[in-house]
């Protein structure tokens, strides 16, 4: 039996023990933290200032998945996502990160841009934050346990899921990855929000003169 189970039957009879404390470190990449930016009472006033990211968990057609979704927090549009079976999958959010990279040098070339996320291990992990500096985007994180530092993107995880089972059947769908595509697409262009003025996000840049 294990210290702790003996432990728990000692108390039980009234016999003083102490246990042995186990700590128990993954290994992997040593993280750091960096500054809430976005805390700091920056004007979004144009798109590509600000994006935000996050990952969901959720289970559908018999397997778990993985979506890091990275948003635009000026007009909420999903610029960049990465869907995987596999848990624990470090490639959603390299290669999310990939398609923001790809398109800031499209849209916002030589122009800086602030990735905000919360401190998992992989956006505060050296390779992740290697990748940052070359293309002028400033990491900005979370208080540690402080989710609503990350509102926004927090509550579109939130919608996202509760759509996705109950409007769009994700939970018996065959085709996940198309579906989560579809998704996406009609989360652009035709779900209007209340933040936006009941616009949808491809409404809301017309709106402000950018395609």
């Amino acid at each position: 039996m294990s210290d702790q189970y003996a432990h728990r039957c000692c108390k039980a009879y009234g016999i003083r023990s102490q246990a042995r404390k186990c700590r128990y470190k993954r290994p992997g990449e040593k993280g750091k933290a960096y500054p809430n930016l976005v805390l700091a009472s920056i004007n979004v006033d144009g798109p590509l200032q600000v994006v935000v990211s996050d990952m969901t968990a959720f289970h559908a057609a018999g397997k778990y998945w993985e979506l890091t979704l990275y948003m635009d927090l000026w007009c909420n549009e999903i610029i960049s996502y990465s869907l995987s079976s596999k848990r624990g999958d470090r490639n959603t959010y390299f290669d999310g990160l990939q398609k923001v990279i790809e398109r800031k040098k499209e849209e916002l070339d030589g122009l800086g841009m602030i990735l905000h996320t919360d401190q998992g291990s992989v956006y505060s992990s050296k390779s992740f934050n290697e990748l940052l500096p070359s293309y002028d985007i400033t990491h900005s994180m979370s208080r540690a346990g402080t989710p609503t530092d990350n509102g926004a993107m927090e509550a579109i995880n939130g919608w996202a899921k509760e759509e996705l089972f109950c409007d769009f059947g994700i939970r018996d769908c065959d085709d996940v990855p198309n579906l989560i595509e579809e998704y996406v697409a009609f989360f652009n262009e035709e779900r209007p929000a209340a933040a936006l003025g009941y616009l949808t996000p491809a409404e809301f840049k017309r709106k402000h003169g950018y395609r």
